[in-house]
């Protein structure tokens, strides 16, 4: 729990504007939910792009970013019961439901295509694709390598850190590897957007770059008022 002493009235209890920034993220939450739905209801019932297959974008991204949402689940579920600030539960609970829901979109994707869960292919190897444009695959991605780690994941030291930790100590490390995890998770949204053409794939990743670029801003204020 959280036995650090608070350091200003940001770090004690929520604040008005800070209340309404999150209430606009659990909305927005709610809203990409229901759009996505509709974009699938409208792919069931016409083929608007062949479906993909073994080795493509919509593929490696589906199986990628299952990974790298289970851990910002992990995140959002240790900080929870590190600290008992409402803010931080707030943001880490409405972290891990809308990453658990998208985990559970891409499993049936998968599913659906008629293709395994896991693959031989390296990490992030779907970089390799052509994007759409023609342009050549990974250039304007931030630099990132087919076959590298997925970008933002925390090392296996900082998870330490983290379930190490408690209160306010807990909170600023949650907050900073949270905001570079959103970042590797926009990242790879935004490959996989120019990689694709599948509606439902595009639907999700353009949501999930909102909603994270939105909860980046949030989470820098949050650690601003921690330093």
């Amino acid at each position: 729990m959280n036995t650090a002493p608070a350091t200003s009235a940001a770090v004690e209890a929520p604040t008005g504007l800070s209340r309404a920034r999150l209430l606009v993220v659990g909305a927005l939450l709610v809203l990409v939910a229901v759009v996505i739905g509709v974009l699938i209801g409208r792919v069931t019932a016409s083929a608007v792009a062949p479906m993909p297959g073994e080795g493509s974008a919509e593929a490696g991204f589906a199986r990628d970013m299952q990974v790298h949402h289970g851990q910002a689940v992990e995140m959002a579920l240790l900080v929870r019961d590190r600290t008992d600030d409402p803010e931080i539960r707030l943001l880490a609970l409405d972290i891990a439901t809308a990453q658990t829901q998208q985990q559970g979109q891409m499993f049936a994707w998968l599913a659906l295509w008629g293709l395994p869960q896991t693959s031989v292919a390296p990490e992030m190897d779907w970089l390799s694709r052509p994007v759409i444009d023609g342009s050549a695959g990974h250039e304007g991605h931030g630099g990132h390598t087919p076959g590298e780690p997925m970008p933002g994941v925390a090392t296996f030291e900082q998870m330490q850190a983290l379930q190490g930790a408690t209160g306010v100590e807990a909170e600023r490390i949650f907050l900073e590897l949270m905001i570079a995890h959103h970042q590797g998770g926009v990242e790879m949204a935004e490959a996989v957007i120019a990689r694709s053409a599948q509606p439902q794939v595009t639907g999700l990743a353009e949501g999930m770059v909102m909603l994270q670029s939105k909860e980046i801003d949030y989470m820098s204020e949050l650690l601003a008022a921690r330093s």
